[in-house]
């Protein structure tokens, strides 16, 4: 992103520290190398649009040459890439003098970075500024350019180059519908006879989707990321391909203005000057903040970095900027960024790495799904080694092959995600990947359930390996019937002792039996086998594995529910499937009709239901868990704080918890709703009486307050169960 109005005679930064010590020859070679790595990449990304680094390796390259000119002065030259902006423009278009030199932003990458600017700030101006003192703002993760108007109409646009010189895209520029041919002012304001306004050109990461899977339907290569693929659509030599591109923009700053009578313009603070262009027409900023601390710029930061992946283009920061004109002023450049504004960089999510193979996995509804295998990196704080990719139609459509390098990205807690690879670094040795025919794990023939499905399967699902591994480990987990070890080890060494049929035979499981596997056992000590025992013993996985599943068997019915693993039936619709359909018999009996009224329930999860029972072995399984004393049924027995006898408070009522209740588990929390005669939904909808939001409450309580769902606060949840909602006030 850039920033305007350098002051020439600001431009040397004389804060820089004295000469002290003089570097020695290797110093002075790892500074040469660094100078020429981080040339080539900006040449890359600014000029050829084709990054052969992420962002966050190229950020780490840059604060490495400027913490050697920290410490060795003699080394920061006027041509060192710190001192520089940017990149030398093309030959492709005609270069364009900026009427103000388009400078960068310095970074910071920590809180106590941000603070010690804030702090610098406020000491260069001798005084605290007043309220309103700062301004944040979105960091797009865009092209900057530059937009020249005279007497309201756009004269010239240009990409910002090396910062004085870039790239004349007046053509391909005025494809772009977001940014006005002219400007008109509905408030007043004078349009000036030459204004120059600076933005960022971005791509939406819907449209992003959509160009790649043109470009690998096309047999072209895919854009690496939406910066590239915005600055590769503007840079198009037939402006019918840039307007195809359906590129945005943001205006975030100024630079030369004219001071002709009647048509000066007044901006006394950056946040007064969006106001003023978005009056002219010019898209700014939805999501901008004016605040007085640096405690509230923080709360800023944090509330960006939480909603980061809500936005419909990228970011990969915030910019903070003194908000009063006259300050900034004041404060001036340095010779490549101002000092009254600071981008706060996050995290990176995306890096670059090797992919070593793609291979398949199967998962528990016979899916075969392929993977990446990378070279192990770090990205969003964890090491990443494998990424899903879906379906062999997601290959095809990201244009990945085998011995790319490849841009990874880990949103967050999101899985791991191969965005498409680095089509520059290829050298000819890479491969198409080529999906199996037959099941890796059971050698049966793969195929299609059905005409048009974008996911190959394999048809064994009762006795494939794989299939019966990933259902044991899934209704193991949490969201299912919690039996702590059974995980893919403990469901590993059932299936390889011969204990498991299929998941059927799980509850009927002995200590006889385990002691057949060496995972749940343990080597006998001399005085256990002096007394009889044999070599290997129930180890303490063992003897907890056989108290959990005792513990399961009394799970409510929307937990066991999970467990069958239907296809498309999961803990957020379970619920309400099993609120409408008491027990397992009642399930099995729906009729058509009956299943269509739930709501939740449409023709996809009804066939699958029908499909589910249709088969006899998985109708065996619950004639199995049954006969083992399994209860699939109602919710089980209500929570504890229930009590014997309970009022019937919520009668008639349909009721969604979401989030923490205090004193309650989510189970707890269900099946005290329904002892008190409501029932308790997985989904939030027109027909919801009441929404009980706790903390960590997500999409629910969002859609809540959206339909007008009468909305009750966690801390009133046990009011609300003994008085039923005359006893609580709803939130608004």
């Amino acid at each position: 992103m850039t920033e305007q109005r350098p002051d020439p005679a600001a431009t040397t930064d004389a804060d820089a520290p004295d000469p002290a010590v003089a570097p020695d020859e290797e110093i002075c070679e790892r500074h040469d190398v660094l100078a020429a790595e981080i040339v080539e990449h900006r040449h890359r990304y600014y000029v050829l649009d084709a990054p052969t680094i992420s962002d966050g390796e190229f950020d780490a390259l840059m604060r490495e040459l400027e913490a050697l000119e920290d410490r060795y002065p003699q080394l920061r030259t006027p041509d060192s890439p710190t001192q520089q902006v940017g990149a030398v423009p093309s030959a492709t278009f005609a270069p364009v003098v900026h009427p103000q030199p388009m400078t960068s932003l310095d970074n910071v990458f920590s809180q106590q970075e941000l603070f010690g600017w804030v702090d610098r700030t406020i000491d260069r101006l001798g005084e605290r500024p007043g309220a309103g003192a700062f301004v944040c703002e979105l960091k797009i993760d865009g092209l900057a350019v530059d937009l020249v108007y005279e007497n309201g109409a756009l004269a010239r646009a240009a990409t910002r180059g090396d910062g004085r010189v870039g790239e004349d895209v007046t053509a391909n520029v005025r494809r772009i519908a977001a940014i006005p041919r002219t400007l008109v002012s509905s408030a007043g304001h004078p349009v000036p006879a030459l204004l120059e306004v600076r933005g960022e050109v971005y791509l939406s990461l819907a449209q992003f989707r959509r160009i790649n899977e043109e470009l690998v339907a096309a047999g072209k290569a895919p854009f690496a990321n939406p910066r590239n693929s915005a600055a590769g659509s503007l840079r198009q030599k037939d402006p019918a391909v840039t307007a195809s591109r359906r590129l945005g923009f943001t205006a975030h700053g100024w630079g030369a203005t004219s001071d002709e009578p009647g048509t000066r313009l007044e901006l006394a603070r950056q946040s007064h000057a969006y106001e003023v262009l978005a009056d002219f027409g010019l898209p700014v900023s939805q999501f901008s903040r004016v605040v007085d601390t640096k405690e509230e710029i923080w709360a800023f930061v944090e509330e960006v970095a939480q909603r980061r992946h809500d936005f419909v283009h990228e970011i990969d920061g915030t910019v903070v900027k003194v908000d009063e004109r006259a300050l900034q002023d004041r404060l001036g450049f340095t010779s490549r960024a101002p000092r009254w504004a600071i981008a706060y960089k996050y995290p990176p999510e995306e890096v670059t790495t090797r992919l070593l193979d793609i291979r398949v996995n199967v998962g528990r509804t016979g899916r075969v799904t392929p993977y990446a295998v990378m070279d192990p990196v770090v990205v969003a704080g964890s090491t990443v080694a494998q990424a899903t990719l879906h379906n062999a139609t997601e290959v095809v459509r990201k244009g990945v092959l085998i011995g790319d390098t490849v841009v990874l990205r880990k949103a967050g807690d999101v899985i791991p995600e191969v965005v498409g690879p680095v089509a520059e670094l290829r050298d000819g040795t890479e491969r198409a990947f080529v999906m199996p025919t037959h099941c890796p794990e059971c050698g049966t023939a793969l195929a299609y359930e059905k005409d048009g499905d974008a996911d190959i399967r394999c048809p064994n699902q009762r006795s494939c390996p794989a299939q019966l591994r990933e259902r044991l480990f899934h209704l193991a987990s949490r969201d299912a019937l919690d039996i702590e070890v059974l995980g893919a080890q403990g469901a590993d060494a059932l299936l390889a002792a011969g204990l498991l049929t299929d998941e059927g035979d799980l509850f009927a499981l002995t200590a006889d039996e385990l002691a057949r596997t060496t995972f749940f056992t343990r080597a006998s000590k001399p005085k256990e086998r002096a007394a009889g025992a044999g070599d290997r013993l129930l180890s303490a996985n063992g003897e907890k594995l056989l108290a959990n599943l005792e513990a399961a068997k009394t799970r409510p019915w929307a937990k066991f529910l999970v467990a069958l693993s239907i296809r498309h039936i999961g803990k957020g619709n379970a619920p309400d499937i099993a609120a409408a359909f008491p027990t397992v018999e009642a399930l099995r009996d729906a009729t058509d009709d009956q299943l269509a009224a739930v709501e939740g329930i449409g023709p996809s999860i009804a066939a699958a239901i029908r499909d589910w029972f249709a088969t006899d072995w998985r109708v065996d399984i619950i004639r199995k868990w049954q006969g083992a004393g399994c209860v699939l049924g109602s919710y089980g027995e209500p929570a504890p704080a229930a009590g014997p006898e309970v009022t019937q408070t919520l009668a008639g009522l349909t009721v969604v918890v979401t989030g923490a209740m205090p004193g309650y588990s989510r189970d707890d929390a269900q099946a005290a709703i329904v002892a008190r005669g409501a029932k308790a939904a997985g989904s939030v909808s027109k027909k919801t009486d009441y929404v009980v939001v706790g903390e960590g409450a997500g999409s629910k309580a969002e859609k809540a307050r959206a339909l007008g769902r009468p909305i009750v606060a966690a801390e009133d949840f046990q009011r609300f169960l003994d008085e039923g909602p005359d006893g609580v006030r709803p939130v608004a």
